[in-house]
């Protein structure tokens, strides 16, 4: 296996979107503790429950966005450096979203669209990269 810069920098970005998570799953624990409530249950007090949103929806998102930043870090060459890039405004995205969620659900929207923008922007730099790799091929 060949370890490339551009590999390297999508490991860290991987790692600190798993540092994100992390930060969500510890969040919604001690929310849940602050605030007694007992598993199995998922809501009770409105500050758990925003806490235990923002920790699904970033599971959620995560299942788009890890898959998408390794496809594009290992097709997209044009700009080597920049799946990792876009992995790291993911993560300042999360985290936009969870101060501004924590704070008042309605103003969600600006850390959300920052993810979903590195997410579709990785999506992009993916299908590029396997089509350039695919027409690669092909001509071969």
């Amino acid at each position: 296996m060949l370890i490339t810069p551009a590999a390297l920098l999508s490991a860290a970005a991987t790692i600190l979107a798993l540092l994100v998570y992390l930060m969500t799953f510890w969040r919604a624990g001690k929310m849940r503790g602050q605030h007694k409530i007992l598993a199995p249950a998922t809501s009770g007090h409105p500050e758990f429950d925003r806490a235990y949103r923002v920790q699904m929806n970033t599971i959620e998102q995560l299942v788009l966005f890890l898959p998408l930043l390794w496809l594009a870090t290992l097709y997209f060459h044009t700009i080597a450096w920049l799946p990792a890039a876009f992995g790291l405004v993911w993560s300042i995205g999360r985290i936009v979203y969870m101060q501004a969620y924590m704070a008042d659900p309605s103003k969600r929207s600006l850390g959300f669209g920052i993810g979903a923008l590195a997410t579709v922007g990785l999506l992009i730099l993916a299908i590029i990269g396997i089509v350039q790799s695919w027409m690669a091929l092909s001509a071969a």
